[in-house]
C-alpha cells in the first residue's frame, strides 16, 4: 500500500536516507535524551530534511516531519500501522494492563466502539453538572491561594482538576483530589508516563538488575493505581447489580464496558476493562492539564489575547459561576486560544508507530516492522505552511473574523489529537474541560503573574506528554463573586 503519491523514480531505502551519525551496536540510542526527544527530532529535521533515519539499538526508525505524510500514516491505522511492540513490552512489564490506547487489530475495533460511545457529546453534556462541581472545587483551591498570597503550581492543580473530571465521567467516581491534602491517586499516576517513556529509550534495562529507589517507588505506585482501578470496577459491578436498568442505559464508560464484557463471545474480560480505566485516567489527566498550563502561560505572554479571553469569560459567565452547557458553546475565543496553544505547544509533539506491512511514505520504502516517528509540530510552526507561524494568534482559528489567517491551513497541519481512525476519542471532553477551567479562572480572578522561579521560559519536558517545567501562577480574587462559603454553598446545590 502507498500512503502518499510517489514518483516514477526508484524508492529510497532506509540506508539511502540521511541522518545523524551513530555508534556501533547502539546506533543513535546513546544520543537520545528522552526528556527532550521532540526537540532533538525537530533539530534533526532542520539538519537532514523532513525524512531521515535513526538507529535505536537493533531497531530502525524513519522520522517524518512532513504533515501530509504524517496524516497519511495516521489514517493508515490500525491496519497499516500499530503502536510499537516496545511500548507494549514496557507497559506489560510494569504490571499495567492494556486498553484501547495500546490495543491493535480487532481488539482495538471492539474497544474503540465502546469508548467512542462513552465520549459521545450527548453523554458529556449529561455529565456537565458534575464537571461544574469539579470546577468549583478548583475555584475554592485558588481562592485559598489568592487569600494567602501563595503561588499556584499550575501542573499540580490542573492535574488534580482533570483527574477529578475524568474519574467522574468515565467511572462515576468522586475522587476529589482537589480537596485532598493526602497521598492521592494523581501522585501515583504522575510516575507512570515518565517511567514508560524513559524505559522505551533506555539502552539497557538496568531496573531489572539494579532497581533504584525511584524504581521501587514506581512498583508501589503501580500497585496503588491497580488497586484503585480494581476499586472502580468493583463499584461499577455493584451499581449494575443494584440497578439492572443500567445494563440497558449505562451511565458511564465503565458500566458500558462491563456490560459489553459480560456479553457472550465478547472477547473481553475485566482485565481489558481495567486497561481502559487506566488508559482514561492517564490520557485524560496529563494531556488536558498540560495544555491548560501552556495556554495560561501563552495568554500571559500575550496581553491582548488575554484581555479578549477575559472579556469573553466575564461576559458569558457574568455571575462568576461555572458555565452551563449553553455557555460553554459561547466561549469561541477561548476555544480558539486552546487550538492556538495546542499548535505551538502540542502535548504530543511526536508520535511513534510501527509498520504492520510493507508500505511507502512519499518516496521511501517502509518495510513491515520498521518504526515511523512522526514529528508533529515541525510544519505547524513553519512559515512555509502557516502565516506568521511563531506568533500566538487565536484569531487564525476564527476564519469568519479574519480570513487572511487561513484557519483551514492551521486545522489541516496542526494535529494535536492525532488523525484518522485512531484520533483521540476524548477530544470533545478535553475542549469542554479546557473551556470550563479557563472560564472560572478568568471570570473570578485577575492573573497577577505567570512564570518560572528564574523568570525564564518554561522548559519543555517530554514524558510521553510534553509539559512545562516550574510554571507558577499568582491570582487575585475579584470582588462581588462571593466567598469560600458561598462557593461551598453553590457546590452543594449543583
Amino acid at each position: 500500500m502507498t500512503t502518499a503519491p510517489t514518483t516514477a523514480t526508484r524508492l529510497r531505502q532506509f540506508d539511502d536516507l540521511p541522518g545523524p551519525r551513530g555508534v556501533p551496536v547502539f546506533g543513535n540510542l546513546l544520543q537520545v535524551d528522552s526528556t527532550r526527544l521532540h526537540l532533538q527530532l525537530e533539530h534533526w529535521c532542520e539538519a537532514y530534511g523532513p525524512i531521515f533515519k535513526l538507529r535505536l539499538g537493533p531497531r530502525r526508525a524513519v522520522a517524518v516531519g512532513d504533515h501530509e505524510l504524517i496524516a497519511a500514516a495516521l489514517r493508515d491505522r490500525p491496519d497499516g500501522f500499530r503502536r510499537t511492540t516496545r511500548l507494549e513490552q514496557v507497559w506489560t512489564e510494569l504490571g499495567l494492563t492494556g486498553g484501547v490506547f495500546g490495543a491493535n487489530g480487532e481488539t482495538w475495533r471492539r474497544q474503540r466502539r465502546m469508548v467512542m460511545a462513552a465520549f459521545d457529546p450527548g453523554h458529556v453534556r449529561r455529565y456537565h453538572p458534575a464537571l461544574q462541581r469539579v470546577a468549583l472545587r478548583l475555584v475554592q483551591r485558588w481562592q485559598q491561594a489568592a487569600r494567602q498570597g501563595a503561588a499556584i503550581d499550575l501542573r499540580e492543580d490542573l492535574m488534580r482538576f482533570t483527574v477529578d473530571a475524568i474519574a467522574g465521567l468515565a467511572f462515576g467516581a468522586e475522587v476529589n483530589t482537589l480537596q485532598s491534602g493526602e497521598d492521592v491517586i494523581q501522585e501515583h499516576l504522575n510516575r507512570l508516563f515518565p517511567a514508560v517513556f524513559r524505559r522505551i529509550f533506555a539502552p539497557l534495562p538496568m531496573w531489572r538488575w539494579f532497581p533504584s529507589a525511584e524504581d521501587r517507588a514506581l512498583v508501589r505506585s503501580v500497585a496503588e493505581v491497580n488497586a484503585a482501578v480494581d476499586g472502580f470496577i468493583a463499584q461499577g459491578r455493584k451499581r449494575l447489580q443494584e440497578n439492572p436498568a443500567l445494563r440497558e442505559h449505562p451511565s458511564n464508560l465503565l458500566e458500558a464496558m462491563l456490560v459489553a464484557a459480560d456479553e457472550p463471545d465478547s472477547g473481553m474480560d475485566d482485565r481489558q476493562v481495567a486497561g481502559n480505566v487506566l488508559t482514561m485516567l492517564l490520557a485524560g489527566e496529563d494531556t488536558t492539564a498540560n495544555t491548560l498550563a501552556w495556554m495560561i502561560h501563552l495568554l500571559w505572554q500575550n496581553p491582548d489575547a488575554l484581555a479578549k479571553a477575559t472579556a469573553e469569560a466575564r461576559r458569558v459567565c457574568s455571575d462568576g459561576q461555572p458555565p452551563t452547557v449553553d455557555q460553554i458553546g459561547q466561549l469561541d475565543y477561548i476555544e480558539a486560544c486552546a487550538h492556538e496553544s495546542m499548535r505551538l505547544k502540542p502535548v504530543a509533539p511526536q508520535n511513534t508507530m510501527q509498520a504492520l506491512r510493507d508500505t511507502t511514505l512519499g518516496d521511501v520504502h517502509i518495510p513491515a516492522g520498521m518504526l515511523v516517528i512522526a514529528v508533529m509540530r515541525r510544519d505547524a510552526v513553519s512559515e512555509a505552511h502557516v502565516h506568521d507561524a511563531a506568533r500566538f494568534s487565536p484569531e487564525r482559528w476564527l476564519a469568519d473574523d479574519n480570513p487572511s489567517q487561513s484557519a483551514s491551513a492551521a486545522k489541516r497541519i496542526s494535529m494535536p489529537f492525532g488523525a484518522g481512525p485512531r484520533i483521540c476519542p476524548g477530544r470533545y471532553l478535553a475542549l469542554v474541560e479546557i473551556k470550563m477551567a479557563m472560564a472560572v479562572l478568568l471570570s473570578r480572578f485577575d492573573i497577577l503573574d505567570v512564570g518560572t522561579a528564574n523568570g525564564e521560559e518554561p522548559r519543555e519536558l517530554l514524558q510521553l506528554a510534553m509539559a512545562p517545567v516550574g510554571l507558577k501562577m499568582r491570582v487575585r480574587e475579584l470582588e462581588g463573586h462571593g466567598s469560600l462559603a458561598t462557593a461551598s454553598a453553590t457546590l452543594a446545590l449543583i
